[in-house]
């Protein structure tokens, strides 16, 4: 994210200022932050594992989409871009534009050195408040490592951490595992 926000606006005036930009933007309680570009790592962890859920799940009705697709987390709070999300049954967005969906169940964000700390920290208990999130998941760009974080009763969260490239990484909610062989091939 950029270091300096574009600051007070409203999440309607964010709306029509982000549809009408080249640039994605992410929005905090009325700060836009510009979003960077990303290493050749991280788009080809990005492409795998889209292409690896969207082979698991093409028979299921989840959808998986890369990048693009801005999810509204809080009215007020949060609209960002994670690296992949999956929505299973019919997608509710915030409007008739159907660019900024409101249901995810699986989000997932590579890390970066950059943003680590705000992926693990800021975002995560923002997207929290998301209540048909399931899973969350973390892939990192330095090791064969993908730590899921899955929701339990109560408003408990369970971490699972599958390490190496022999692991499989297992998404329970979604009923499927991907081999982190196939996600960090001749990466790691």
């Amino acid at each position: 994210m950029a270091a300096q926000p574009v600051t007070h606006m409203t999440p309607e005036e964010y709306l029509a200022f982000e549809r009408a930009s080249d640039t994605k933007h992410e929005y905090y309680h009325g700060d836009l932050f510009a979003m960077a570009g990303a290493s050749y790592a991280h788009g080809l962890i990005i492409g795998r594992l889209t292409r690896e859920l969207g082979n698991l799940l093409r028979a299921r009705d989840c959808a998986v989409v890369p990048n693009d697709l801005r999810v509204r987390v809080s009215p007020p709070g949060l609209y960002a871009y994670p690296d992949i999300v999956v929505v299973c049954g019919q997608p509710q967005f915030a409007d008739d534009q159907k660019d900024t969906l409101l249901n995810p169940v699986v989000l997932i964000e590579v890390l970066s050195p950059s943003t680590e700390a705000h992926d693990r920290g800021y975002k995560f208990a923002e997207y929290r408040k998301l209540e048909s999130l399931q899973e969350y998941v973390l892939v990192s760009q330095q090791e064969a490592r993908v730590e899921v974080f899955s929701r339990r009763l109560a408003g408990q969260w369970l971490m699972t951490e599958f390490l190496g490239p022999g692991s499989e990484c297992h998404l329970d909610r979604l009923d499927c595992k991907v081999a982190l062989a196939e996600i960090y091939a001749g990466l790691i």
